[in-house]
């Protein structure tokens, strides 16, 4: 699975311990920035991961930024994407079981990184449940 990670300024060290964790576990990982000491507008960074995960040029993505509500709502604005801003282990397995979330939020400053961690690898292994899909279908005739 290859997996488009990016984030702003607020969440660069984060972002390259999460990549460096995936990669770890076998993921693919393409990351998108920012770089460190570089002030940034998360919004395009959103757009580049979202971009990447509608393309297929990665199966899923992962954005940080301080909160994660920004990257959230930047990435819902992009047809086709499912981002789910979550902060603990259960908000994570539910957006994949339920949700077939297919791009995660996560804040730095909100969420401990420990915890950061487990979020991701639940979420990433976490099957779509497909009895929820008239849900999906119904949020896709919204876009």
């Amino acid at each position: 699975m290859r997996i488009a990670i990016a984030s702003d300024h607020a969440a660069v060290e984060l972002r390259q311990s999460v990549a460096k964790r995936l990669v770890e576990l076998g993921y693919v990982v393409d990351d998108l920035g920012c770089g460190p000491g570089e002030r940034v507008d998360y919004p395009r960074y959103a757009a580049a991961v979202c971009g990447a995960v509608m393309q297929g040029a990665a199966d899923r993505g992962i954005l940080l930024c301080g909160t994660g509500i920004g990257m959230s709502i930047a990435a819902n604005k992009i047809v086709g994407i499912r981002a789910a801003l979550v902060h603990d282990v259960t908000t994570a397995r539910l957006c994949a079981e339920h949700n077939n979330a297919n791009v995660l939020c996560l804040g730095a400053r909100s969420t401990g990184p420990m915890i950061i961690q487990e979020c991701v690898e639940t979420w990433l292994t976490t099957a779509f449940d497909p009895r929820h899909q008239a849900r999906l279908d119904l949020i896709s005739q919204m876009e």
